[in-house]
């Protein structure tokens, strides 16, 4: 080794040790992580043949230079202190994490067309679940009455092709076309009721004739009447404001067309659907502004007359007294009930596997209509059926806040109505099969069997979607030149901006103009005194005793004075004017002086 290799290995060893000295305690000085200063290019160019020297940088673990004296390059190395990986919760800080997460949301919820996404995703994952469901309910079923599985599965998945096309043309429909169209749509629905009883065209099956066929195709019009009470009572009580005592513009003429509708269904008879009809104008009449003493007495008279309705046919006292009386009856009017929640038991959490419940084996009667959810649970656990829940919690969050953001009165009955509606009928299908309420015979909305409900209540969902392009903000946002996304896709006409009609106008100009009504109209009296008042000269009044009141006016001239007559001309006005004037800048000015005194007191 030459004496210039020794010298450069002195040089290195020194800035090395230099290093180690300088470094701060706690940081690691591993030279092998860094690189080492290169050699000048002076002393490349003066030894070029030098032998390569490994000096650690690259991590490896060749042994280190040994100078002439045998010491070792690396004997200046400062002893390194490991790096330990900080694990402790004190780095990962919740808060701004829950605060990220949470504002990220509120971005996502405050986007204009939020609403019309949301409808959209969830109208389309119900209609998936509800296809797979109905297949899988159905199978043994359609297998035994018609030698084919897919029967059924085949008749929904028409009825949700057409109810996908009213979802689209519900979109289409401007409000105002909506609201022109209700009560022609009011009038073919009592046509279809009507034709249901004429013998020969309605059809019967299961005790009840509630159907009727129309090339090839068996509808139930009460699916229809639906939709056309939702829009007409909509449509009438948009701009109605409630007076009277008894509240008569909103209560006709929605009350006697209701009534006829729900006469129809109740002699079919169908008392579920007669339910939900009733229930339809009690929503619509609570959200109008009907008093709420009004509503109770409705909502009294209305449990009166269901229960009693309920005991009129035997199979419906039948169902009262199975749920009544719990497991007592399990072989006769509690059996479908029993075997319902059997069905959920054996789900457990995660379920059995999609088709691969045994309750559809002839264990549960209408498995595959009213008791679907049985299956759900059955064949997806706890966890499928909570999701369909949530499902169905989302879709009323959303139509609640698509009738919370809507500028016309119309679409916000509108949508409230349509939420409630869904709301109901899927909370009162899982409370009769989980055993909380009596059965009722409600399906659950999208997801059950059945092709006029899948129908009608598809184009509910788009009559929801339309009111959330209404929205003042998504307006706002699809008045854009080149329209994006699913605007774009669907070709959906640009919504217009909601304008309230004149006579709306006019009424709320003359209520800003009328003053608001006192409390008390009465004249305030005078407090009393309990000391004695000088009578008034000339009055020939005597003095009033402790304890009497005394209106000012109520005797001949008692706390009167004489008015002056007014001047006619012009000038002398202006004279009297100017007089008025000085004598209350007069007056003022001592009360100022009055209140400065009495304030320095």
């Amino acid at each position: 080794m030459s004496s210039r290799d020794r010298r450069d290995g002195r040089d290195r060893r020194d800035r090395r040790r230099k290093r180690s000295t300088t470094a701060e305690p706690g940081v690691s000085t591993n030279a092998e992580e860094k690189d080492h200063t290169p050699v000048d290019s002076e002393t490349e160019a003066d030894a070029p043949d030098s032998p390569a020297v490994d000096d650690g940088s690259n991590g490896s673990s060749a042994p280190d230079i040994l100078d002439a004296d045998g010491d070792s390059a690396d004997d200046g190395r400062a002893q390194e202190t490991p790096r330990r990986l900080n694990l402790s919760m004190s780095s990962f800080d919740v808060r701004a994490v829950i605060g990220t997460v949470r504002q990220g949301i509120g971005n996502l919820v405050g986007r204009p067309l939020t609403s019309f996404h949301m409808v959209l995703s969830l109208t389309v994952i119900l209609t998936v679940l509800g296809l797979l469901m109905v297949l899988s309910a159905s199978s043994v079923d359609g297998y035994s009455k018609d030698g084919s599985a897919y029967g059924m599965f085949t008749t929904q998945a028409m009825f949700v092709a057409l109810g996908f096309v009213g979802f689209y043309l519900a979109m289409r429909v401007s409000p105002a076309a909506l609201q022109r169209l209700s009560f022609p749509l009011v009038l073919v629905s009592l046509f279809l009721l009507i034709m249901v009883m004429i013998p020969g065209v309605g059809v019967q099956g299961g005790g009840a004739k509630r159907w009727i066929e129309i090339g090839g195709l068996t509808l139930q019009p009460s699916e229809v009447a639906k939709v056309a009470l939702c829009l007409w009572g909509a449509s009438i009580l948009a701009h109605k404001r409630p007076g009277g005592t008894f509240s008569k513009e909103l209560l006709l003429p929605l009350l006697p067309v209701a009534a006829v509708m729900a006469f129809l269904v109740a002699i079919q008879p169908n008392q579920s659907t007669m339910m939900i009809l009733v229930m339809i104008v009690g929503v619509l009449l609570v959200f109008a502004g009907l008093p709420g003493r009004i509503v109770a007495s409705f909502a009294f008279f209305g449990a009166i007359g269901f229960v009693a309705f309920a005991f009129v046919e035997e199979y419906r006292a039948a169902r009262v007294f199975s749920f009544l009386g719990g497991a007592q009856d399990v072989l006769g009017g509690g059996y479908q009930a029993n075997q319902a929640k059997f069905a959920l038991a054996d789900g457990g959490i995660f379920g059995k596997g999609l088709g691969q419940g045994t309750a559809k084996w002839n264990y549960l009667p209408n498995a595959h209509n009213d008791f679907i959810f049985a299956i759900i649970g059955e064949e997806l656990g706890l966890i499928g059926a909570l999701s369909v829940v949530i499902l169905y919690v989302l879709l009323g969050w959303v139509g609640m806040r698509i009738a919370r953001r809507s500028a016309d009165p119309f679409l916000r009955l509108l949508s409230v109505t349509i939420t409630v509606l869904f709301l109901a009928q899927a909370f009162i299908n899982i409370g009769y099969v989980i055993g909380l309420l009596p059965v009722t015979g409600i399906q659950l909305p999208i997801l059950s069997y059945g092709g006029t409900s899948a129908l009608t209540m598809l184009a509910m969902l788009g009559l929801l979607a339309n009111a959330a392009r209404h929205e003042p903000a998504a307006v706002t946002a699809l008045t854009r030149p080149k329209p994006k996304g699913l605007a774009r896709l669907l070709r959906l006409p640009v919504p217009q901006a909601y304008k309230p009609p004149r006579a709306a106008v006019s009424r709320s100009r003359r209520e800003r103009r009328r003053p608001a009504p006192s409390a008390d109209r009465r004249r305030p009296a005078p407090a009393r005194s309990s000391r004695a008042r000088r009578p008034v000269a000339g009055s020939g009044s005597t003095s009033v005793r402790s304890g009497e009141i005394h209106y000012p006016g109520s005797q001949p001239g008692a706390f009167r004075r004489e008015q002056p007559r007014q001047p006619r001309s012009a000038a002398a006005r202006a004279e009297r004017s100017r007089r008025s004037g000085a004598d209350t800048s007069s007056r003022a000015r001592p009360t100022r002086r009055n209140e400065g005194e009495t304030r320095r007191r």
